[in-house]
């Protein structure tokens, strides 16, 4: 059953413990990925030169983006029995759509190690500065499960399941988008989010998941 765009907005019924109490903050506004950050010290035990920081952990930013109205329309079930949301977005800004419903999961008082991101396309930033660290350091960060985890579709089957899983439908061929979209249904087991052209996310869902 084709999805029905919706606003991008957040629902879920179970909430984790809220990180940071966030009660006089004002309503957030879209905005880009954070560009490139400055430098920080050399990790403890990696001598050498200093490397890039990788994006800071995410903490709430406002509590009134988790107050937003619920969405008119009931969400579908998927496969694995979480529901999904489809967040309408072009190939360039859905890694951003992508970013923002992360901010609000985390508003509404999810815990990062719940969530689960996926690109399709280019890779997140942050999961090329950790793979810079190679392939153990970086999966190590995702047995520990303590901030949010970002995967390319090439590797996501390697990935846990968590409660959310945001996918970034940002590029890509055809047959790469309905793996990753497999892939991220049987990880999701609360909540699965699509971010990205309605027409080519539902034709992707309807004819290969």
């Amino acid at each position: 059953m084709p999805l029905i765009p919706e606003e991008p907005q957040i629902h879920e019924s179970a909430q984790g413990p809220r990180a940071t109490p966030a009660s006089s903050r004002t309503a957030p506004t879209p905005r880009p990925v954070p560009g490139p950050r400055p430098a920080a010290p050399p990790r403890p035990g990696r001598p050498g030169p200093v490397r890039p920081a990788p994006p800071a952990q995410r903490t709430p930013r406002d509590a009134t983006a988790a107050a937003k109205p619920v969405p008119s329309k009931p969400t579908a079930p998927a496969a694995a029995g979480a529901q999904v949301q489809l967040i309408p977005a072009t190939v360039q800004g859905a890694l951003d759509a992508a970013e923002e419903a992360v901010d609000l999961l985390l508003d509404s008082g999810r815990a990062p190690g719940d969530v689960l991101v996926i690109t399709t396309g280019t890779p997140h930033p942050w999961a090329t500065h950790e793979l810079s660290f190679g392939e153990a350091s970086y999966w190590s960060l995702h047995d520990a499960a303590d901030d949010v985890f970002y995967a390319d579709a090439a590797v996501a089957a390697r990935a846990g399941a968590r409660p959310v899983v945001v996918v970034a439908v940002n590029g890509g061929s055809e047959s790469v988008s309905v793996s990753a979209l497999a892939v991220a249904q049987s990880k999701a087991t609360a909540l699965l989010i699509v971010c990205g052209d309605p027409q080519r996310i539902n034709s992707v869902m309807g004819t290969g998941v």
